[in-house]
Formats: structure tokens, sequence, C-alpha cells
């Protein structure tokens, strides 16, 4: 359950891009976009930031450390697998990052992105519960950031992978609440 949000929280949406969103996922996804969707418009509106993160893991160290067949398929990807969700109505002073990693800290210049507009509340919510929304909320934890976690708007490929994040990791770094409740706070 929510308590508060930071004067200066952003929201940060991870991997709601039109490849991921195809993934087979153990909560309906356009469940979980209207959610996100409804956060991105509450944050607009309040005047707080709004982080836009997808993955593209094609030229990734861990994506080609491993020696794969010869036979092997190549990684093929569609020409709007990157493209996000359009249900999110970006605006174009988001903050836009695209990570290679599962978290969006790494290698990227979100950290000095957040600092830079006095971020110290982080809202989360994506895909995958336990790969990219839990590396990223891992970091921002370590980087001190104050964290939420709107739980109807990220969803998993698998049940129990999600519920161990909620059930484990999430409570020991953040707060955990609906997106309804969260918007309360803004």
């Amino acid at each position: 359950m929510i308590t508060a949000l930071d004067k200066n929280t952003a929201l940060v949406l991870i991997d709601l891009q039109k490849g991921i969103a195809a993934y087979p996922v153990v909560h309906p996804i356009a469940g979980i976009i209207e959610n996100a969707a409804k956060l991105t418009d509450a944050f607009h509106k309040a005047g707080l930031p709004v982080v836009i993160v997808n993955v593209n893991p094609s030229n990734s160290k861990w994506a080609t450390a491993r020696k794969e067949p010869s036979n092997a398929p190549a990684r093929q990807f569609t020409a709007d697998f990157f493209e996000i969700v359009p249900e999110l109505k970006t605006q174009d002073d988001d903050i836009f990052v695209t990570k290679s990693t599962w978290g969006a800290f790494d290698s990227t210049n979100l950290d000095e992105e957040l600092k830079k507009r006095g971020v110290t509340g982080i809202v989360i919510g994506g895909v995958a519960t336990s790969i990219g929304v839990e590396g990223t909320a891992r970091i921002a934890s370590a980087k001190g950031y104050n964290l939420t976690f709107a739980s109807d708007a990220m969803t998993d490929m698998f049940a129990d992978a999600h519920e161990h994040s909620f059930k484990y990791i999430f409570p020991r770094i953040g707060e955990i609440d609906t997106t309804e409740n969260i918007l309360k706070f803004l």
C-alpha cells in the first residue's frame, strides 16, 4: 500500500513496445497498457517527468556472448518491434531511453536525466515484472530513489516469476499499489 509520493516523482515505464507487448503474458496486456496510459496521462497533466524505456538487445554483450550453433536461426525483429505502444501518448519532452540490458540504468543516461530534474521518487511499471522492471528497480533502489510499484501496470511471461518479484523483492525496496490508488497521490 502506498503511503506517499515524493514531490519530484517520475513515471518509468519499461518495455511497453509493440514487440514485447505481443509476447504471451500472465495478465491481459490490454489492461496493463490501459493502466500505464492512465499513469502517463496523469503524470503529464501534473507536469512530472515521464520516462519511456524500450529494449534493443541486438548488439548487447549478453545477447551475443553465447556461441550459437551455425544452424541456429538469426535473431530477427520486425520493423515495429521497438516502437512504443501508441496508447501511451508520449510527448516530445518525455525522457526516452533505449536499453540493451535488463535494467534501464545500465549503460544509459537515465540516472543523469532524473537527477537533472531533481527526481527523488519513481513510479514503475511495464513488462516483464521479473526482468526489466525488477532489474531497473533494484538499481534505482541502490541509487536511493523512493520506489512505488504500479501492480496493475506490469506483467510477466511467467506467473511464478511475477509473484516472486511482488512477494519477495518489491516489498523490500518500495511500496506497491494499484494505478487508481497511486493517482490519488498526484
